[in-house]
């Protein structure tokens, strides 16, 4: 358990025993939760204990160092991990230098530094990808689920071209029993709406820009999800794996939450 989420638990147990008022409690929680960095960054350290989706550092438009000193900055304010979306080569190589010892690990276009592993929700979830090219944004979806607590069983390369390579990924899901799932897609985008046809579980489809010519950016994937015929299946946008993961792993946390719950008063 980090810093914040004892801070959480405090709280919360004190209102439940009656020792300190609901209004004080919101005090104390927005307490410490932004701290501004030059004139650049303004750092959301209580996001994760307040929303249960930890700030994400979106490198993009930011230069190297600006994405470096922000994850020290963030490291240093709450002793936890640090996620950094769409991180290229040069990005990276700034990290590590800055940060030292600190253990940094890439997961597609996802880097992920610091130390320790996250506590396990109870919830789990299945990622499936299309194809090979898939699997940048796919593990970016993974990492963000991963570090909010949820267990991932992962696929890849079950695209409808060869249909036939889901059959054996469905079977291991029947017995791994996810609370939700990611499949990720470029081309014409099906592999969402074929899944979602098959399984009693929310779909969140990853429309991803890989394809030939027209449409290949993402587009033809994100309106065939978007028109799909299949109920139960939700759309993020083209590349946006930290969208699926967030989203993935608040519905799979909250599924563990209840039936943990029901566990506890069927008892």
């Amino acid at each position: 358990m980090d810093k914040h989420e004892g801070k959480l638990e405090k709280i919360l147990s004190a209102v439940a025993e009656g020792s300190l008022p609901p209004s004080e409690a919101a005090d104390e929680l927005k307490k410490g939760e932004v701290r501004y960095l030059d004139s650049f960054a303004a750092l959301d350290t209580g996001r994760g204990s307040r929303k249960g989706v930890p700030e994400i550092l979106y490198a993009a438009g930011k230069t190297p160092a600006q994405t470096a000193k922000i994850c020290a900055a963030m490291l240093e304010a709450s002793e936890r991990r640090v996620i950094v979306s769409g991180a290229s080569d040069e990005t990276e190589a700034a990290i590590r230098e800055t940060l030292g010892s600190v253990p940094i690990r890439r997961r597609g276009r996802a880097i992920v530094a610091g130390f320790g592993e996250p506590s396990l929700s109870g919830g789990r979830i299945a990622a499936l990808g299309a194809g090979t090219s898939d699997m940048p944004v796919l593990e970016e979806a993974i990492a963000v689920a991963s570090e909010m607590g949820a267990e991932i069983k992962s696929f890849h390369d079950v695209g409808v071209a060869g249909i036939h390579r889901l059959a054996a990924p469905l079977e291991e899901m029947d017995g791994f029993d996810p609370d939700c799932l990611i499949v990720a897609a470029g081309m014409e985008g099906a592999l969402p709406t074929v899944i979602s046809a098959l399984v009693g579980v929310p779909v969140i489809g990853l429309p991803t820009s890989t394809g030939y010519g027209l449409g290949g950016d993402g587009t033809a994937a994100i309106l065939g999800m978007l028109q799909t015929c299949s109920p139960g299946l939700s759309v993020v946008n083209v590349d946006n794996g930290v969208g699926a993961g967030a989203t993935a792993a608040l519905i799979a946390s909250r599924a563990a939450e209840r039936g943990a719950a029901k566990n506890r008063t069927s008892k």
